[in-house]
């Protein structure tokens, strides 16, 4: 039997499942578990290492909360909201499992624990929840995240992973949208939000005017790398078993984030004059975000396309804010929601019938039906995520304030926010407009508290 004969037969083992735990389907989702989780302390990484000095602690602290604040809410409700049984047209699941009720060790599914597939998806509303935070770095009040992250991911991400991968969702069930790994719940979700966010906050102040540079890019590199390690888990992962589809995602995953890196480097070199490295790790980044709708729906020929549209047109997209007024701090727009967009998309052009087992893109006979279905999952998406965390961004800065005050983002969130620094020196007064006081009276009362 050949790859292209045994895929579709994986898939459907993937999908439909058995009645038994296999033991090493059981043990890659694991790993796989695992891997998803690292990459937030990684995400964690990347941007800490891409903010100024004053807010790296910030920015870290953003995502480690993020893995307490979604675990919670999901034990509590969010896991039976997303996967249990359908309870609205295909809007939201219902809460027969809240607090993780009637589920033990016997209980399977398809051929792993219940308890870890739903530990393996909860790795991924963790990290689509802590890339919001690198649209509104270095201004966004630290109180309004920890209230922002858990109602966000009850009213956006739960309802919307139902859609795409719960039993009855409308996307996945009715309209019959192809998502492998999480472009619409993890990336379009996160990427819309993002925007949606920065827009309630505004922009950083001296944005456009002060150099806001990285200042830590082997922190960046490392970051980076710890995603894209990270990332064969998520992707691969998803095929929820130890299997030749897991392998094709696997190596898609690692093509596509190869053709998304010379892609971006490729289209630097020829604007810029100088291939950086900060653009090799967001070329790589967007390379992986673009393919993970689509790893386990096109061929290797397909992920190197995905892998190079993505790097090619995510090094234009970041800089679409300068033109358009929007503060996108980390570039979440740019990469996630733009590539995400990609990945999905071309997946009604490139999908193969060996790995859908079904579906073809357009370029492979399946006609514009396959597309025209993606681009109505796609703008769904978009549009719900936008709209509900423009809202909710708005309500919460009525209520509570979402924005740090100018004191505050002049000194740097980590001294007076967290009474920190991350380094002994170059902290204090970093991206303070001309004429500002460098070190303002509240700072120095915290500097002499630590």
């Amino acid at each position: 039997m050949t790859l292209a004969d045994a895929l579709p037969h994986a898939l459907a083992s993937a999908r439909a499942g058995g009645s038994t735990v296999n033991t090493g389907d059981t043990a890659w989702l694991l790993a796989a578990t695992a891997l998803v989780l690292l990459m937030t302390p990684g995400l964690a990484l990347f941007y800490g290492g891409m903010v100024r000095t004053k807010s790296v602690l910030n920015m870290l602290m953003m995502s480690f909360t993020s893995i307490a604040l979604v675990t919670v809410v999901w034990l509590a409700c969010g896991y039976s909201l997303a996967f249990g049984d359908d309870a609205a047209a295909g809007l939201i699941g219902g809460l027969r499992h809240a607090g993780m009720a009637g589920l033990g060790p016997s209980d399977v599914h398809g051929t792993v624990p219940t308890l870890l597939f739903a530990t393996f998806q909860l790795t991924f509303a963790i990290i689509t929840a802590a890339l919001i935070s690198g649209a509104i770095a270095d201004r966004a009040k630290f109180a309004g995240w920890l209230v922002f992250v858990p109602v966000w991911a009850l009213t956006v991400y739960v309802p919307v992973a139902h859609w795409v991968w719960g039993p009855g969702g409308w996307i996945g069930h009715d309209l019959g949208a192809l998502d492998f790994a999480g472009g619409l719940p993890v990336e379009i979700a996160s990427g819309a939000s993002g925007l949606a966010l920065c827009l309630v906050l505004g922009p950083r102040l001296g944005f456009k005017k002060d150099a806001m540079r990285p200042h830590n890019l082997p922190m960046v590199m490392l970051g980076a790398g710890l995603l894209w390690f990270g990332w064969f888990g998520f992707n691969a992962g998803s095929a929820m078993g130890a299997n030749g589809l897991a392998a094709a995602a696997f190596l898609n995953t690692l093509a596509a984030g190869c053709t998304g890196l010379l892609g971006w480097l490729f289209v630097e070199h020829r604007r810029d004059g100088h291939p950086t490295t900060l653009g090799a790790a967001s070329g790589a980044v967007a390379g992986l975000v673009a393919v993970t709708p689509s790893c386990g729906t096109v061929s290797l020929l397909g992920a190197l396309v995905v892998g190079l549209a993505a790097g090619a047109v995510c090094s234009r997209a970041v800089g679409w804010k300068f033109k358009l007024n929007y503060d996108d701090s980390l570039d979440v727009v740019g990469v996630h929601l733009v590539g995400g967009i990609i990945g999905t998309l071309l997946i009604g052009l490139f999908a193969v019938k060996a790995m859908t087992g079904g579906t073809e893109g357009l370029f492979y006979g399946g006609g514009l039906a396959p597309l025209g279905r993606q681009l109505v999952a796609v703008a769904a998406v978009a549009a719900y995520a936008f709209t509900v965390t423009y809202g909710l961004g708005k309500l919460l800065d009525k209520v509570m304030g979402l924005r740090a005050d100018e004191e505050q983002e002049y000194t740097g969130l980590d001294l007076t926010v967290h009474a920190e620094t991350a380094y002994d020196h170059g902290v204090l007064g970093h991206g303070a407009p001309a004429g500002a006081s460098p070190v303002p009276s509240s700072a120095q009362k915290v500097t002499t508290q630590a």
